[in-house]
C-alpha cells in the first residue's frame, strides 16, 4: 500500500496564489492587507482591542463623548422627571434648567457631589443612584484601558523606506536598516526575511527563507543593516531588475526581541515590495564617534550613495 508523501509548505499562513499586479500581503506599517467581508456584527466586534489599538486622539476623542453623551442621557432625565425634584435649580427657563441638569449629573456620575443640588423624592433617587452606579463601573473600566494601552509591549522600530541591492564583499546583497528610536533596551533580536515570488507560468506563489549575514544580535543600542548575501543559493541570484518587478517580488520582516522594560518578548513586522528596492546604491555609514560617545543620527537612516554592483 502506497502512502500519500507529505509536501512542505511555507507560506506563512498567507495566500500563495498571486493576484493583481501591485498587491503587498504586508502593509509598511504592519498590519495585513486582508479585508473580509460578510462577517457579522457580533463576530467582527472587539471593543476592548479597538480600544486598546487605536491612536490615542481617538481614544480620548471617545472616552470624552461617551462622557458627554451619558451626562446628556441623565440630565435628559431629570429634566422628564422634573426639576422641581432637585434642590436649588435656579434656572428660569428649559435650557438653563438642563445646563443645571447636566452638571448635577457630572457631579454624580463621577461621585464628586458638590451639594448644592440634591435629589429630593424617589424617581429623582432613583435615576441618581443608578447614574452613580454606572459612572463606578465606567471609570473602573476607563482605568483598566488607561493601564492597558500604557502596560501594552511593543516594538517601535524604525524600518528604512527602501531595501537595497548593493554590492557586498565580493557579491552583491539584498539589505535593509532599522533601527531602534526608543531608550527601552531590546535584547535577544532577532530577524527573519522571507520571499514571496510568483512562479513562473502559473498563478502561485512560492514563498522562501532567506539566508541572512546575521539573523540575531544580544543587544540592540545602534543601527542594524539586515544583509541577505546573494550567492548561487539564494532565489534571487542571478536575477534582474526587470525580473524582480515581473515576480511582483515582496520581502517580509519579521522581528523578535525581549523588552527589558515589559520583560516581555515584543514583535515588529513590515515588508518591501519590488518597487521598494533601490538597486546599485549602498547606506552612509552614520555612527561617528566623539570621544567616548557614539551618535547616530536618524534623520538619515535612508541616505544612501551610488555603488556599482559586482
Amino acid at each position: 500500500m502506497k502512502t500519500a508523501k507529505k509536501e512542505k509548505f511555507e507560506d506563512l499562513g498567507l495566500d500563495t496564489k498571486a493576484v493583481a499586479k501591485g498587491y503587498r500581503m504586508l502593509n509598511k506599517d504592519g498590519t495585513f492587507n486582508i479585508r473580509k467581508q460578510n462577517v457579522s456584527f457580533y463576530e467582527r466586534i472587539n471593543i476592548f482591542h479597538s480600544l486598546v489599538s487605536m491612536s490615542w486622539i481617538r481614544f480620548f476623542t471617545v472616552l470624552v463623548f461617551g462622557y458627554l453623551t451619558i451626562n446628556i442621557v441623565f440630565a435628559s432625565l431629570y429634566t422628564m422627571i422634573g426639576t422641581e425634584n432637585l434642590t436649588n435649580i435656579r434656572g428660569t427657563n428649559a435650557l438653563d434648567q438642563f445646563i443645571e441638569a447636566f452638571f448635577f449629573s457630572a457631579q454624580t456620575i463621577t461621585t464628586l457631589g458638590y451639594g448644592q443640588i440634591a435629589p429630593l423624592n424617589l424617581p429623582a433617587n432613583i435615576v441618581a443612584a443608578t447614574e452613580s452606579l454606572l459612572g463606578l463601573l465606567l471609570f473602573a473600566l476607563a482605568t483598566g484601558l488607561m493601564y492597558g494601552r500604557f502596560s501594552k509591549p511593543y516594538a517601535s522600530i524604525k524600518y528604512s523606506s527602501h531595501a537595497l541591492i548593493a554590492p557586498y564583499q565580493e557579491i552583491n546583497g539584498f539589505m535593509f536598516r532599522i533601527v531602534n528610536p526608543k531608550r527601552n533596551q531590546l535584547m535577544e533580536v532577532e530577524v527573519t526575511v522571507t520571499l514571496s515570488l510568483k512562479r513562473d507560468g502559473t498563478e502561485l506563489r512560492d514563498f522562501h527563507l532567506l539566508e541572512l549575514e546575521r539573523s540575531k544580535v544580544v543587544f540592540f543600542p545602534a543601527m542594524w543593516t539586515v544583509v541577505h548575501p546573494i550567492t548561487d543559493l539564494s532565489p534571487i541570484y542571478g536575477t534582474t531588475e526587470k525580473e524582480i518587478l515581473e515576480k511582483g517580488a515582496e520581502f517580509i520582516v519579521m522581528i523578535k526581541a525581549f523588552d527589558e522594560s515589559f520583560s516581555q518578548t515584543v514583535y515588529s513586522k513590515s515588508s518591501y515590495t519590488s518597487k521598494e528596492i533601490k538597486w546599485g546604491e549602498k547606506f552612509i555609514y552614520l555612527p561617528k564617534h566623539s570621544g567616548t560617545e557614539v551618535t547616530i543620527d536618524l534623520s538619515k537612516i535612508n541616505d544612501t550613495y551610488k555603488a556599482a554592483l559586482s
